[in-house]
């Protein structure tokens, strides 16, 4: 049952409630990056095949977000939630246990569905968290989604860790899967207890408070393209720095400095997303991400290159956050869940696109840099999209 600790301790809180998105984005999903040139490499695969891993991950994340909003309302957000975190662990465990390509995107279709019901449980979970403080609700929805940036620094550092402890193994990258699933239970254990302090039953909505889409649809139609663009600097921008001679160390220092800078973003973008009712904020963090993903596809200098990531890493989660801010802001309480679920699977539509088409575009002459290119303009289109946003009387 609630008690008083959302009200006294919402910090405290939305820490905790941000170990879900570590899971389900950080360690799910964005560890990926790291792992796919090793078993791109052993496992002979094309850059095609490569993106379709993360492709089936963004499948199975829109089955699980047209889901989720019955699955609350039967059970209640934190039990989905907590469901969730331990059914990926479970999936992340699997994925170090077998090298065929076909059970493999079974695997990652699954962990989409289980991070799907973290992803927007924990959202609905923040926002009404957001709502018992509305002068710090920017903040307290920001570090939840920043919790992804927590788990991006922890894939940073455990997977060449594990990697190197079993260099010359069989497979050696499975290790890295088996240490993920064991980090995401220990965060679903800990997270346990702090998120049943939120309201989580979903109140039955009236006529008057279901979900309207069509007001919102240039904000839905931004946010797809942005699903379009961003996943596929997330899914190769490690590949990329391997082709073109990074060290092991720098792509380390680069992928912690992009986990950090989302950690970070949670404080840079608070009042922006308190202040912006309609479209703007999406489309200023759009126009920004176009820049970053645009920088590794025309140098390899290591300034410009470490300078892509900490602006990527600083805004990325915060379109995120934008979203349930322009439902909160724009909609009744009741219809939250549906907003954000409304969200949540047009940004699965774009996830389903983007890989599939980056990787194929990488397999051509123009490699990956291309890719990365056709990414870019993705996000230039999401940001023209977002700001035809109003905000709703």
């Amino acid at each position: 049952m609630p008690n008083d600790r959302a009200h006294t301790h919402p910090l405290a809180i939305a820490f905790a409630l941000s170990l879900g998105a570590a899971v389900s984005l950080g360690m799910s999903r964005f560890s990926y990056a790291l792992l796919l040139p090793p078993m791109r490499a052993d496992l002979d695969w094309s850059y095609l095949l490569a993106g379709a891993m993360n492709t089936a991950n963004a499948l199975g994340y829109l089955i699980g977000a047209l889901a989720t909003p019955a699955l609350m309302r039967r059970f209640g957000a934190q039990t989905v939630l907590l469901a969730g975190a331990l059914l990926t662990a479970l999936f992340l465990l699997g994925s170090g246990l077998v090298t065929d390509a076909t059970i493999l995107l079974v695997q990652r279709l699954l962990a989409g569905i289980a991070s799907a019901l973290i992803f927007v449980t924990g959202g609905v979970l923040a926002a009404r968290l957001g709502s018992l403080h509305p002068q710090r609700a920017g903040l307290l929805i920001g570090i939840y989604y920043g919790g992804t940036g927590f788990g991006i620094v922890l894939s940073a550092l455990l997977v060449p860790a594990t990697a190197s402890l079993a260099h010359g193994s069989v497979h050696a990258w499975q290790w890295a899967w088996l240490a993920l699933g064991a980090m995401c239970l220990l965060a679903t254990a800990v997270m346990a207890l702090p998120v049943r302090s939120i309201d989580g039953k979903s109140a039955p909505a009236s006529v008057h408070d279901r979900f309207d889409w069509r007001p919102l649809r240039f904000g839905l139609a931004g946010y797809f393209m942005f699903g379009v663009g961003y996943i596929g600097y997330m899914t190769f921008v490690v590949a990329l720095l391997r082709e073109q001679g990074m060290s092991a160390s720098l792509i380390t220092l680069f992928y912690t400095g992009l986990g950090l800078a989302v950690m970070a973003s949670s404080r840079i973008w608070a009042g922006l997303l308190d202040r912006s009712r309609g479209g703007r904020a999406m489309a200023l963090l759009n126009g920004l991400l176009a820049i970053a993903t645009l920088l590794p596809a025309l140098t390899a200098q290591p300034l410009l290159v470490f300078g892509s990531g900490l602006l990527f890493g600083g805004v990325f989660l915060s379109v995120v956050a934008s979203s349930t801010a322009l439902v909160r802001h724009n909609a009744p309480m009741a219809a939250w869940s549906g907003g954000i679920g409304a969200f949540t699977s047009v940004f699965a539509f774009g996830q389903i696109v983007g890989p599939g088409v980056v990787g194929w575009i990488a397999d051509g002459p123009g490699g990956l840099q291309r890719g990365l290119v056709f990414s870019a303009l993705a996000l230039l289109v999401a940001a023209l999209l977002a700001s035809r946003q109003r905000a709703l009387t």
